[in-house]
């Protein structure tokens, strides 16, 4: 039988400290909160550590902890809220899209000058 995760290891899995995979708890993040072993201590689940890895996406892609935490409740309330969940995923995901964009445009500049330097410095040692 799978005892479950303790919050060291899926801190070691996700790469989130355990503060924060609490703060999570604590901020409505979660699906439901981990049960508890007899010694207190919180058991995460497979399903538990696949939702704290989204919610690292989410979180590195820019998406407030409101939105997140929108998110985790229509994602806890059932297949009801898949539509919404889709909205939602989807204008997240246009925002990204026009940050990569933006980011492309800034590091094309940023090559631009890097060729301008180096070329600089070829026609200095020639």
């Amino acid at each position: 039988m799978d005892e479950g995760m303790t919050i060291a290891e899926v801190s070691r899995r996700t790469g989130l400290t355990a503060h924060t995979l609490r703060y999570y708890e604590r901020a409505g993040l979660l699906l439901s909160p981990p049960p508890r072993g007899s010694n207190g201590h919180r058991l995460y689940t497979k399903r538990d550590l696949d939702w704290v890895v989204m919610l690292t996406r989410l979180r590195s892609t820019g998406m407030p902890i409101a939105e997140m935490r929108r998110y985790a409740e229509l994602a806890a309330g059932g297949s009801v809220s898949v539509a919404e969940r889709l909205e939602l995923l989807l204008a997240h995901r246009a925002q990204v899209a026009a940050r990569i964009e933006h980011l492309r445009k800034d590091l094309a500049v940023i090559d631009h000058k890097i060729d301008i330097y180096r070329t600089a410095i070829e026609e200095n040692q020639a």
